[in-house]
């Protein structure tokens, strides 16, 4: 008998998301939309010093104003959770601060009302006191101050790459990653040219427009954490270590997140939403305003000195990286940053002596952790940057240039790992191609001048990490798909369906993802560093071959013949009579590693997949303002073959326009670790003016053989060459280097008036 033949080739359409008429609709669901019956609100007291100790707290007139329910420092919370300190590298964060506090904005005190305004109206009203200690700020000053963030340190011991850290007195050095291969000091005295320069970014915010929140709920069996976070198996792991609890009592919950880019990771607010619920047994909600969000987490601001020995015709055959990476008052995940991007600090060329160390540095800053790039953007800016620096320096072609020194395939990175499946050399010919580069290129005559530049990056994926995915088909033939990796607006549901449709056979949209609810989806490390695709994606694939598998176990019971296209129901009524019954497919992937030696950083393994992405602008400089005009961006990636193109290229689009404004506008000012424009209106990310009009993306055509169906990571590979592109193209443009970021209008006329010799004075 013959059956309608079913859709093929899900992998590779251009599907809508599958939660985009949810989200147009206004039905999607977000926590924020969340009420429970009797629920608190609460409202954090903040630090008002950078670096001082508590020597009392007044909380009476806050918790006599009417409608306050409570009023709650660290003392009562330690009567629920005696060692209430948090975080994924180091157990550095307490809940509610402990004797002293470290930077300004720290949550010291929480008021809890019914009405959110009653609380915030108390919490004003409470009065702390300290004794101001010295401060650092600066992440080089701190590498070797006597003055220490902390005064010990616990490592965390969660993840076995960051095992080896340490618990050290006396240093607000976190972590210190060294890399050295080959003889540097020697190839540099035998070098023609020595290149030396310095590079700095900046602090900044990652701005998702849905803020954070965490809404904690008792229940009979323990408590529920209703939260906007990238990482729910992470939450319930440490919440339930801080209250002493089996895993099983703690049920973590996400709705769609309106954004995340790093901010949410890990563990934010869910311990205190925890332990207020507890402590009041009702259910409490924490959500923070825009402004609060620049106390809690951010991104590292770097210092990058780079050195460079290169031969003539412009072979690099030295390279010395130190970088120094401002972690703030708590560690969060800045150590893993620190070193997984620090394997690749010497750039995407093929050098036989490198030397770099890249630290991990405590300060009386709010604290930092990962922001899309993982820190490889900051890196990108840096390398890309003293590579153009160098080509002018020695009369070459930039992309000439890039085309003497790339590492290609087979040839082992810096780490010692052989780079495998990784297009580096194919993103910067296209690149180059779109931009016609061997063309001659009209510079304009008049106070308008016009410059191109580009630039190239990669990254080493994070490992070593643990993927579970389960699929469901039910009786009907319809599938369910059970993940924890977090959906916040890149399209990995859907992308995910797609795994499961084409093994299965079946139109993507008819697959049904579940959102993460640690009860009901199986764990995933967390949703960060572009890892899903490759690390869930795997997982997923397993478990729609695993539960293919046994549908096909399920025809030869039935006695269906070999290449049978009985529907999948048909196959369920033959077995069962009725429809009835169901199949589920479990699937789990850990990639290889090894970690690499403590002495020499060097390692056979350091990642499962590399990514590349390189960027090209054409822009015009108006010199009598400093203004910049991006006429035209181009990103092109190796995101192996691409699941979905139309979410490629959003993503593609996405990236680059954050990093356009990372380059251009966004910086946290600081005033005495006080930040000076924490709000939309001071704080300026792209609008619509800000966005060139002609942005082209472009994926490489790409095989990555380890991925699910050749796929990789693709939401991040955008921001890596923008910035030093844009640096770049000024200096074609009008001969001026820019070395910190951002590139406001005033740094750039200021480079102009120095550069003319008629330098403006300081304001």
């Amino acid at each position: 008998m013959l059956h309608k033949v079913k859709p093929n080739g899900q992998v590779g359409r251009s599907v809508h998301r599958l939660e985009s008429q949810e989200k147009v609709t206004g039905r999607a669901e977000y926590t924020h939309n969340i009420r429970l019956p009797g629920m608190l609100h609460a409202k954090i007291v903040r630090s008002t010093l950078a670096h001082g100790r508590i020597t009392g707290i007044d909380t009476s007139a806050a918790a006599e104003l009417p409608g306050v329910h409570a009023v709650y420092t660290s003392e009562d919370v330690r009567k629920l959770i005696p060692h209430p300190y948090f975080g994924p590298a180091f157990h550095d964060q307490p809940i509610l601060a402990i004797d002293k506090v470290r930077y300004v904005g720290e949550a010291v005190a929480v008021v809890l009302a019914r009405d959110p305004h009653i609380a915030d109206e108390a919490a004003q009203m409470v009065m702390v006191d300290y004794e101001e200690l010295p401060a650092v700020y600066d992440e080089v000053e701190a590498a070797a101050s006597t003055v220490y963030v902390h005064d010990e340190l616990r490592p965390a011991g969660t993840f076995p790459d960051l095992k080896h850290l340490a618990g050290v007195r006396n240093t607000n050095v976190a972590l210190d990653y060294k890399l050295v291969r080959g003889d540097v000091e020697a190839a540099f005295a035998s070098a023609d040219h020595v290149f030396e320069h310095a590079f700095t970014t900046q602090q900044v915010m990652h701005t998702p427009f849905e803020p954070m929140i965490s809404i904690g709920e008792p229940t009979g069996s323990g408590l529920t954490i209703h939260t906007a976070s990238q990482s729910p198996s992470f939450v319930r792991i440490e919440v339930a270590r801080l209250l002493g609890w089996p895993e099983n009592r703690i049920r973590v919950k996400t709705g769609h997140l309106g954004g995340g880019f790093g901010a949410k990771l890990y563990i934010k607010l869910e311990a205190l939403a925890a332990a207020l619920a507890l402590m009041t047994q009702c259910p409490v909600r924490v959500a923070l305003s825009m402004e609060e969000q620049f106390y809690t987490i951010s991104k590292h601001a770097t210092t990058f000195r780079i050195k460079s020995g290169v031969t003539k015709d412009g072979r690099v055959v030295a390279r010395r990286c130190d970088v120094w990476w401002n972690g703030g008052a708590y560690a969060d995940i800045g150590p893993r940053v620190t070193q997984k991007s620090g394997f690749t600090a010497a750039g995407p060329y093929d050098i036989d002596n490198v030397y770099l160390e890249s630290a991990a540095v405590y300060t009386n800053r709010p604290p930092a952790g990962a922001l899309r790039g993982f820190g490889i953007p900051q890196l990108v800016w840096a390398y890309e940057s003293h590579t153009d620096l160098i080509a002018r320096a020695l009369d070459l072609d930039p992309v000439e240039i890039r085309r003497k020194n790339i590492l290609r395939n087979g040839r082992p990175q810096a780490t010692g790992t052989v780079l495998k499946d990784a297009a580096i050399e194919e993103v910067l010919e296209r690149t180059a191609a779109r931009m016609n580069w061997s063309a001659p290129f009209d510079r304009g005559t008049g106070p308008v001048r016009r410059g191109r530049g580009i630039a190239i990056g990669f990254k080493a994926s994070v490992a070593p990490t643990t993927s579970v995915a389960m699929v469901n088909v039910s009786a009907d033939g319809s599938c369910t798909l059970y993940s924890s990796t977090v959906d916040m607006g890149q399209g990995s549901d859907t992308a995910m369906a797609q795994i499961v449709a084409e093994v299965l056979n079946i139109p993507t949209e008819q697959i049904r993802v579940v959102r993460p609810d640690t009860d009901v989806t199986p764990y995933d490390m967390a949703t960060l560093g572009s890892r899903s695709t490759f690390h869930m994606g795997n997982a997923v694939r397993l478990a729609a071959d695993d539960a293919k598998m046994k549908l096909a176990a399920l025809a030869r019971e039935v006695g269906e013949p070999e290449q049978s296209n009985l529907p999948i129901s048909g196959l369920f009524k033959k077995k069962y009579g009725m429809q009835a019954g169901n199949v589920i497919g479990v699937g789990s992937y850990i990639p290889t590693y090894s970690s690499p030696d403590h002495d020499t950083g060097l390692s056979e393994n350091v990642t499962p997949f590399w990514m590349t992405g390189a960027s090209g602008v054409e822009l015009e400089v108006d010199t009598e303002t400093g203004h910049v005009r991006i006429l035209r961006m181009i990103n092109v990636a190796d995101l192996g073959t691409p699941l979905n193109p139309e979410i490629v290229d959003t993503q593609l689009s996405g990236a680059a326009i954050m990093q356009l404004g990372f380059t251009m506008s966004e910086k946290m000012e600081f005033d005495a670790g006080q930040v000076t424009n924490a709000s939309l209106a001071d704080y300026k990310i792209p609008s619509f003016h800000d966005i060139p009009l002609r942005i082209e993306n472009e994926a490489v055509q790409a095989e990555q053989q380890s991925g699910p169906f050749g796929a990789k990571g693709v939401g991040e590979s955008a921001t890596f060459g923008l910035s030093p592109a844009i640096a770049n193209a000024i200096e074609d443009a009008v001969g001026i280097r820019i070395t910190s970021l951002p590139i406001t209008p005033e740094a750039v006329y200021r480079a102009l008036r120095t550069a003319a010799r008629s330098p403006l004075e300081d304001a």
